[in-house]
């Protein structure tokens, strides 16, 4: 062997040992669970050969290869990262995993993002007991509380499954492997930033566009960018809005204008309707008063009802104005949604009012009734109504007439009318009186006949007797007919001689009873009977009669009558014949003749 073949054997021999010493050395440098570079080396039925520099080649899983449309991605020569799980196995290999080195790096990567507080990207994939399931990088799950998904609570966490987004990881421990995650974080940093711009350039008088945010009864608040501003109710519509929902619902987009910005409290105020003209400005000119106007009924109160006329201008027809007969209710006419003409009466410009009347549309029943009846005038209807004080009777549609209580009996007293009448009974009146500026008429149903007390104090005078039906009983006495429709009143001490704390211990209604008128009083239309009176005069007649005295005539004894029709007058033998019945007998003559002698006498 030539001496440079024995220095180059020399020098390569050296080499090798260098090399196996370094390998040697790199060996016992590998540690379970490092994550190493390696080289691809042949790919087997199921495993990968990867040389990572050992003594012996490494075995990897070929399943840890498979993509996720189940394609393998791995060829001999490429380089992949991969953990040492163990340096030999039974066959002498090292047990590598590339899955393992994989999240691992991935885990890294997330601790590097924390410490340089950068966003991460992830997809929510589920819902989970407090919140939601995040998948960020590598397949690593993350934890995002439901408290952490949004600037406010959100009720529906389903609808954000699939989305993807940016979020904060504001808690990492990769010991445990527990990530949890916030995306509230960057929406308030947005908020603030955004909200730093917007209140640089806000100014009261100016025009902006902004978001429904939220809906109250009095208002709704509108996102300018990163600040709200409350829009009023009072200052949605020129006209009436009953609740924000029916103008906007949240996620509106509107312009508004700036009223008022208090830059200490930052609280803007915001309207709507100052975004247009008023229309009231010109109201006048395009609703003349008497001008008849088409409308739509908004709401309906116990005083009238409001009609729309057009976007930001409502009129008012009171419930005066609605009917000549004054309705009971305005919704007893009218309904909401209800189109309706009416008439202009009234323009307030200053106070933002219209009248409106539905009348009008219609002849005024008064002017009709005027032109057709005069006091005097006989008219025949129906009983409208009937009070404590008297009856309402329709003459013309939309005119009444009352007949007081006074007037409807000039022999009766009635108290109460609704004795007497009902509604819907049908009566003739007369007119007494026309009341053009109250529009009030005066009926009477009395003064349709003659008044029976020009001929009462007549046909009734004091002392006779009569025949009466009992009506009434009260406590005070006892009321009895004379004849239809006049009656007397008997008092309690003009029952009997006898103490009596009850009229229902002498008479009971119904009952025929004959009685002594003994008070006419036509002034106060009264008429005052007996019966104890009646009762006495006809014993004295009796024994009279027994003792055989003169002729009842013949001491110008008073002519008396039986009968509740005060007609055919009897005489007094009359009523003793119908007392006594047998007793009057024809001894009478006898009677006659003793009467002459003691005349004579």
């Amino acid at each position: 062997m030539s001496a440079e073949t024995q220095t180059s054997f020399s020098d390569g021999g050296e080499t090798f040992a260098a090399l196996f010493e370094a390998s040697v050395a790199h060996a016992d440098e590998l540690k379970e669970g490092e994550i190493v570079s390696g080289t691809v080396m042949s790919i087997l039925k199921d495993s990968v050969v990867v040389d990572i520099g050992y003594k012996s080649e490494g075995m990897i899983s070929l399943s840890e290869f498979v993509g996720p449309t189940g394609e393998t991605h791995v060829a001999p020569g490429d380089r992949v990262d991969v953990l040492i799980e163990s340096k030999e196995t039974d066959d002498g290999l090292v047990l590598l995993s590339k899955e393992k080195a994989d999240k691992l790096k991935v885990w890294d990567e997330i601790s590097a993002a924390c410490e340089r507080d950068e966003l991460i990207d992830g997809t929510i994939t589920a819902r989970v007991k407090g919140g939601l399931s995040v998948t960020i990088r590598g397949g690593v799950k993350a934890f995002l509380p439901g408290s952490q998904v949004d600037l406010r609570p959100v009720r529906n966490l389903d609808k954000l499954i699939g989305q993807t987004y940016e979020f904060k990881v504001i808690k990492f421990n990769k010991k445990r492997g527990n990530i949890v995650l916030s995306r509230r974080v960057l929406l308030e940093r947005e908020r603030d930033e955004l909200k730093a711009r917007t209140l640089q350039n806000l100014e009261e008088g100016m025009v902006v566009t902004g978001v429904i945010k939220n809906i109250t009864e009095y208002g709704a608040f509108v996102d300018l960018g990163g600040i709200d501003g409350l829009l009023h109710i009072t200052d949605m519509s020129w006209g009436r809005v009953n609740h924000p929902s029916e103008v906007f619902t949240v996620g509106d987009e509107v312009t508004v204008k700036v009223l008022k910005y208090n830059a200490e409290t930052e609280r803007v105020s915001l309207g709507l309707k100052q975004t247009v003209d008023d229309p009231w400005i010109a109201a006048s000119q395009r609703y003349p008063v008497g001008a008849k106007i088409g409308g739509k009924v908004v709401s309906i109160t116990d005083y009238g009802a409001f009609v729309e006329l057009e976007p930001g201008i409502e009129g008012l027809i009171h419930v005066s104005e609605m009917s000549w007969r004054k309705p009971k209710h305005p919704s007893k006419l009218l309904e909401i949604g209800q189109d309706v003409e009416t008439v202009i009466l009234d323009v307030d410009i200053v106070n933002k009012r219209i009248s409106l009347g539905l009348k009008q549309l219609e002849p005024d029943p008064w002017e009709v009734f005027s032109s057709k009846y005069n006091p005097g005038d006989i008219i025949r209807g129906k009983v409208r109504s009937v009070t404590d004080y008297g009856v309402f009777v329709g003459i013309e549609e939309g005119v009444d007439g009352m007949v007081h209580k006074s007037d409807l009996s000039w022999t009766q007293r009635i108290n109460n009318p609704s004795d007497v009448y009902r509604k819907g009974d049908e009566l003739e009146a007369i007119i007494l009186s026309i009341n053009h500026d109250e529009k009030k008429v005066s009926l009477g149903i009395k003064q349709l006949y003659e008044d029976p007390w020009t001929r009462i104090p007549v046909d009734y005078p004091e002392g006779t007797v009569l025949e009466v039906r009992v009506v009434s009983i009260a406590e005070f006495g006892v009321f009895v007919e004379l004849e239809r429709g006049i009656e007397g009143l008997v008092p309690l001490s003009e029952l009997s001689y006898d103490r009596i704390d009850d009229p229902r211990q002498v008479v009971k209604e119904g009952q025929i009873v004959k009685a002594e008128i003994i008070d006419v009083n036509p002034s106060d239309r009264r008429i005052t009977l007996s019966l104890k009176k009646a009762e006495l005069e006809n014993l004295e007649a009796i024994k009279f009669d027994e003792n055989r005295g003169a002729k009842a005539s013949a001491g110008g004894a008073t002519e008396r009558r039986v009968g509740p029709s005060g007609g055919g007058g009897a005489t007094l033998g009359d009523v003793l014949k119908a007392k006594l019945g047998n007793l009057v007998t024809s001894d009478a003559p006898a009677a006659s003749s003793d009467d002459d002698e003691d005349e004579d006498e």
